[in-house]
């Protein structure tokens, strides 16, 4: 049985409160002055945040932020202005590359958003209704989440936090107590509360690295068309699987990899490379730009009642 020490000292909050302050003005004191408001130029108006990852000049944003615009107005926290280029983005995840003419002084660096766990701090930094350089802080809501991008495909890997977030925000840094970009701040629900979303660092490092590369995200294409359907149980019972979705080939486009790899119409996906496929969002995620020019396995219940592997070989999407 225990015992309750009575020289136990009670704990001094004031002490936790100061070093939980402490801890997040030091965050704000490394990244802050990296963030900069983001202004389109050229058609549409519009503005949000964003922030330096290099010394040179490089710069993440939200794709929705700069639209269709080629050159933005970068605003520094210290009143220095310049102008960038666009050089990519992403609409799939959001995510937009920009170069400044010159260098904006202070940059952050990218943190591995595979380490945080839920209860971690998180720091959102921006330019929320005009109100430059605004800090709110909060906790890592939940890890993994998935939401619908503007193009319609499923992004993964979505940080959900209880930071406050506002229109002018998008693009800006989550951040970590440690003083690392966690985040891209890309979403809020309307008439919720406390509920936000970023893009993890980690695919926001990818997709930078995707467009210093290629000018673009690359994404792997099999050109068909389809429906996610209830997967019929002798389908199931035939293929051995527990699934009970799948997808079902609407169209194969002429001359595409599906075509010339024999898929189809009314052909049944039921996985990629081992891979169960429940729904078009799992062939989404799957082609990714990895699999561009790679043989890929299709195994698929035919239209002709059987249990057939295809091989394919699927291109980069245009």
């Amino acid at each position: 049985m225990g015992y309750m020490d009575k020289d136990i000292a009670p704990q001094n909050d004031g002490a936790l409160i100061d070093a939980y302050s402490q801890s997040i003005a030091a965050a704000v004191d490394i990244v802050g002055p990296a963030v900069s408001r983001i202004e389109r130029v050229g058609g549409r108006q519009g503005h949000g945040s964003g922030f330096a990852i290099s010394p040179d000049g490089l710069i993440i944003t939200n794709s929705h932020v700069v639209d269709d615009a080629k050159a933005v107005r970068i605003t520094t926290p210290d009143g220095f202005v310049t102008e960038g280029r666009v050089l990519g983005r992403d609409v799939d995840t959001d995510i937009a590359l920009i170069r400044a003419n010159t260098s904006t002084g202070a940059w952050a660096k990218l943190g591995d958003s595979q380490c945080l766990r839920r209860g971690h701090i998180a720091i959102a930094i921006g330019n929320p209704l005009g109100f430059e350089w605004t800090v709110t802080a909060g906790i890592v809501s939940a890890l993994g989440r998935s939401m619908r991008a503007a193009s319609g495909r499923l992004m993964e890997d979505v940080i959900q936090t209880d930071a406050a977030l506002n229109p002018g925000n998008s693009g800006g840094p989550l951040v970590s107590s440690s003083g690392e970009v966690i985040g891209v701040n890309t979403a809020v629900i309307q008439g919720a509360q406390s509920i936000a979303f970023a893009v993890a660092s980690n695919t926001a490092n990818f997709v930078v690295s995707e467009i210093l590369r290629y000018g673009q995200v690359r994404r792997a294409f099999i050109g068909i068309a389809g429906d996610t359907i209830v997967l019929p149980r002798r389908v199931a019972l035939a293929a051995g699987t527990v699934q009970t979705t799948s997808v079902r080939i609407r169209r194969v486009e002429p001359e595409g990899p599906a075509a010339k790899g024999g898929l189809q119409e009314g052909d049944y996906i039921l996985a990629i490379d081992g891979s169960p496929v429940g729904g078009v969002d799992d062939i989404v995620r799957l082609m990714d730009g990895s699999r561009i020019g790679r043989d890929t396995e299709i195994l698929v219940f035919s239209v002709a009642g059987r249990i057939e592997k295809k091989m394919l070989l699927p291109m980069a999407r245009s």
